[in-house]
């Protein structure tokens, strides 16, 4: 396990926060959103990779390296975007998303450079007819000292503001028809509570199409059947309700990542789990969500409310 790089100098940061990279302010919180990536700001990239790293391996995930960044965020040809939460008055990131356009991941051959081919297998059917029009995700994080509340709305909102800055992102690229990603679940998540989770997201939101599939397929630890007599409600609304009650009963907490995209749409899709094996042995959950069916309210605040104003 190598030792976290110490924290870039704020100045540094700010300096590579030029206005071209500017994308929106947040409704709350008093932030601001950004776009960078490796070449175009390889300081904040640097401490992107930092923040990342802390995050992970305190939830029990992460590379083991001095800094969590890879060969898609520094790709020469298709690099991943960075989408981050900015407090200026702390002059500090507090969260962030990577992301990519799928159709900008192409090559000549017509190859996908995606990190989520590493994990998942892709029919023909979503290469041709999803791919060209998906934005994938991933490395969702917030700042390690802002994930505890402790200080107030600047913490609270950076879930939100993120989804603000992805809404902006597909307000800029109306092709955008779908968001693609991953939930992870960590190790020492109770193994009753993430098979609560995980059938719970099999029977409401299971893909029926055999869009694609884990290359290494995770099963559950208890009896399909056994979940089956617990899960009964006729709605996504219904069953939530009985798995936040039965996730609560074992004092944990439904991960906040998986409560988004469900409060987002009730028509996702879920493509089962597998295991990475390159960051910390996390179960990884495949979602599938369709931008027209996010529920009108969000889709709304987040995407159709953008309108880029200056920095000033």
């Amino acid at each position: 396990m190598e030792t976290i790089i110490e924290p870039i100098e704020r100045s540094i940061l700010e300096a590579e926060l030029s206005p071209d990279r500017f994308l929106r302010k947040t409704s709350f919180g008093s932030n601001l959103l950004y776009t960078v990536n490796y070449h175009n700001a390889p300081n904040v990239m640097l401490e992107i990779g930092r923040l990342r790293e802390i995050a992970f391996r305190e939830a029990g995930g992460g590379t083991g390296k001095s800094a969590d960044i890879d060969i898609y965020d520094t790709h020469n040809e298709f690099p991943y975007q960075q989408l981050i939460v900015w407090d200026p008055s702390h002059k500090q990131i507090l969260g962030g998303y990577r992301y990519i356009l799928c159709n900008n991941a192409r090559d000549n051959q017509g190859v996908y450079h995606l990190a989520t081919k590493g994990l998942f297998e892709f029919s023909e059917t979503f290469k041709t007819d999803y791919l060209p029009y998906v934005i994938e995700l991933g490395r969702s994080f917030v700042h390690h000292e802002y994930q505890s509340g402790t200080h107030g709305r600047k913490g609270i909102f950076v879930l939100d503001n993120l989804w603000e800055g992805l809404g902006a992102v597909m307000a800029l690229n109306p092709q955008i028809k779908y968001l693609f990603g991953k939930v992870t679940m960590y190790l020492h998540y109770n193994k009753l509570g993430r098979d609560y989770i995980l059938y719970f997201m099999k029977k409401n939101f299971g893909d029926t199409q055999g869009l694609l599939y884990p290359k290494s397929p995770l099963a559950f630890h208890n009896p399909e059947e056994d979940l089956a007599k617990i899960f009964t409600g006729t709605t996504p609304e219904e069953d939530y309700k009985i798995l936040f009650h039965k996730v609560r009963e074992l004092k944990h907490n439904i991960p906040p990542l998986i409560s988004s995209y469900v409060n987002l749409s009730n028509t996702m899709k879920s493509f089962g789990t597998a295991l990475n094996r390159d960051f910390g042995d996390v179960e990884e959950t495949g979602i599938l969500i369709t931008r027209d069916e996010i529920v009108s309210d969000k889709l709304q605040r987040y995407v159709f409310s953008y309108s880029k104003v200056s920095i000033e």
